[in-house]
């Protein structure tokens, strides 16, 4: 091997892993939710998922470009790993689609179908289409798909580097002599096997070696034997490489396939030369043939699946001993026990699990909104990580929550408990926008630490009595959702409004600041794309309570409901407002004091024709007294 061949072999691995990256983004960004529902649909089942990556290998002829798709599945959190192990466990099934083409073929490699549908001959095409796309589409869903062709096509070009680089070597004597020249020693042939096969990065090629070898008459089944074995363990490989620098989910993957490759050969081969050393299989010393091969090898991966597919949860157990689920990510990855379906037939105790599912969600909300914001003022990278869990986490309670109560909604139900349900069903979407809102606002704190930038300290002021209220309502609609309080849920509209206030005079203020050059433009859009999101979640905060108080009124009008309740301009309700507006008042401006407001009178109630005069004599007099 020439030092030419090595950089070609670096190079192809560079391309490898970057095409892993590519496409594993691609996937995450254009999944939104209907890639999941699809794989989850189609491995919803051990004997389905195996078919699914039966199929796909057979397709593309690589058990490990299917293995590497799966980690990047895994890795975009699109798939689980309970999820990947039948596909894994159907690629290597798969795989021998590729050592019957060759078989029948004569290995001429010269067939037009057989070229066409090889990964190394159309990923480049692909690659192409996805660049040209990219180039000229605007549209967000179009260029999602594009990336994943890009990022698929780089992979794959990658793969076929490396494994060129190592081509003219499938050509040596010296080199192919290794497949028959340990037949007298199994383990030290299942290496050799293994060796090249991790050299020319595909069993199918190997194989496709010893096939060739075979047509040379002189190859026999007791020297083909463990040389197969070795491709079928080295087959896994390519995964794993797919796995660097990858999440633990994908890793567990990629290390999944290896583990179940390792039990089958080694388990296989110590039955065979154990019954060997008794029975003396007269075959061992057959001249073996490309069909036989290709026989061999069906039979012999159809077998394990069939095996190991029923006791598949054990090869899962078995890798995540190596690679341990970390508290973290059982937070992430956890489901909801208590949903469970069973219990539809109780409505009444359904709804009950229900109400405790959303009580965690709502928490898990609070948690990791407060979490965000203090990160604004605080940037420490675990606890960004932590709201991104979180956010996940709520992500998974909203889907299996709305899935679950859809089907409660359908079993006979009592007034209340239908009321209850409604409220439920409402409230879960906003305690996901929620956490949609902490993602946003923990990623403009990571923009700030990234980039060195701060606020000017007059906006820090603001901006913490501004998070000061934001959390308060925010505590508010938590604790008056889970204790179901009422009461509480009635004070919540009032602060809203003055939050309402704070950001439009916030808004005006910054306006300000920047013409004054006291606050940047770069960080003048985090501020306001900040305060946005502030406003919002006081927002959902009040549709939670007005969810809770509208049902409890046989009503679910919340517009209505919140017009009736300004317009009916209660000594409490306007008590309450001035009471927040005293609490969050920002800091008074040295000058143009004039220009700031009194949030209730100009936010909230809109002014009648008699409110308009009577104020025209009170500003003419504060203007003849300047």
């Amino acid at each position: 091997m020439t030092i030419f061949q090595f950089i070609k072999m670096l190079g192809g691995l560079a391309l490898f892993l970057y095409g892993m990256q590519v496409l594993g983004d691609g996937l995450k960004a254009a999944s939104s939710g209907k890639l999941e529902k699809l794989l989850e649909k189609l491995t919803s089942n051990k004997l389905r998922a195996a078919l699914l990556g039966t199929a796909v290998t057979a397709v593309i002829q690589s058990s490990g470009a299917t293995v590497v798709m799966v980690v990047g599945l895994v890795n975009s959190g699109i798939m689980t790993l309970n999820q990947s192990v039948g596909v894994t466990l159907g690629a290597n099934v798969g795989t021998t689609v590729t050592a019957w083409l060759l078989s029948m073929t004569m290995i001429s490699g010269d067939n037009v179908l057989v070229a066409l549908i090889k990964p190394e001959n159309f990923s480049p095409i692909l690659a192409l289409i996805g660049v040209a796309i990219l180039m000229m589409s605007k549209k967000d869903k179009t260029r999602h798909v594009a990336t994943i062709m890009v990022g698929f096509g780089i992979l794959m070009i990658g793969m076929t580097t490396m494994s060129g680089a190592f081509s003219s070597l499938a050509d040596d004597p010296n080199f192919t002599g290794l497949m028959t020249a340990f037949s007298d020693n199994p383990m030290l042939g299942l290496m050799a096997g293994l060796l090249i096969t991790v050299v020319l990065q595909s069993s199918s090629a190997s194989i496709g070696v010893l096939q060739s070898i075979s047509m040379s008459g002189t190859l026999t089944f007791g020297a083909m034997l463990p040389a197969l074995m070795g491709a079928n363990i080295g087959s896994a490989v390519t995964g794993l490489l797919g796995a660097i620098g990858a999440k633990r989910p994908a890793q567990r993957a990629a290390w999944l396939q290896m583990i179940y490759c390792l039990i089958k050969a080694i388990v296989f081969m110590a039955a065979f030369y154990i019954l060997n050393a008794f029975v003396h299989f007269s075959f061992m010393d057959d001249i073996t043939d490309p069909v036989r091969i290709a026989i061999f090898h069906t039979v012999f991966n159809v077998v394990a699946l069939l095996v190991f597919l029923p006791g598949s949860d054990y090869l899962v157990k078995m890798v995540e001993k190596i690679i341990p689920v970390l508290p973290a990510e059982k937070e992430e990855m956890r489901k909801i026990p208590i949903l469970d379906e069973h219990f539809l037939n109780t409505p009444g105790f359904a709804l009950e699990q229900a109400r405790t599912a959303t009580n965690e969600m709502a928490e898990a909300t609070q948690t990791a909104l407060f979490t965000a914001m203090d990160l604004i003022w605080d940037y420490k990278e675990e606890a960004a990580d932590k709201v991104d869990r979180l956010e996940k986490n709520v992500d998974e309670y909203e889907d299996q929550l709305d899935s679950y109560l859809v089907k409660l909604s359908r079993k006979t139900m009592t007034d209340k408990e239908s009321h209850e349900l409604s409220i439920l069903l409402h409230s879960i979407n906003d305690f996901e926008r929620m956490t949609d809102h902490a993602l946003n606002v923990m990623q403009h704190a990571q923009e700030l630490h990234n980039k060195n930038l701060t606020f000017s300290a007059k906006a820090c002021d603001d901006m913490n009595i501004y998070g000061g209220a934001v959390k308060e309502i925010v505590s508010m609609a938590v604790t008056a959702f889970t204790g179901n309080d009422l009461n509480l849920a009635r004070q919540i509209e009032p602060l809203e409004i003055v939050i309402d206030g704070i950001d439009m005079e916030e808004k005006r203020r910054h306006v300000r600041r920047l013409r004054k050059g006291k606050c940047t433009v770069e960080a003048g859009f985090i501020l306001q794309d900040i305060t946005t999101d502030y406003e919002r979640i006081a927002d959902h905060c009040s549709n939670i309570a007005v969810d809770m108080l509208q049902v409890n009124e046989d009503g679910f009008d919340t517009h209505e409901y919140l017009e009736r309740e300004k317009k009916a301009d209660t000594p409490e309700f306007e008590a309450e407002i001035r009471k927040y507006e005293d609490k969050y008042a920002l800091p008074k401006l040295k000058k143009d004091d004039d220009i700031q407001t009194n949030a209730v009178d100009k936010y909230v109630k809109p002014k009648t024709p008699k409110d308009k005069k009577a104020g025209k004599p009170e500003k003419k007099a504060k203007e003849q007294n300047k």
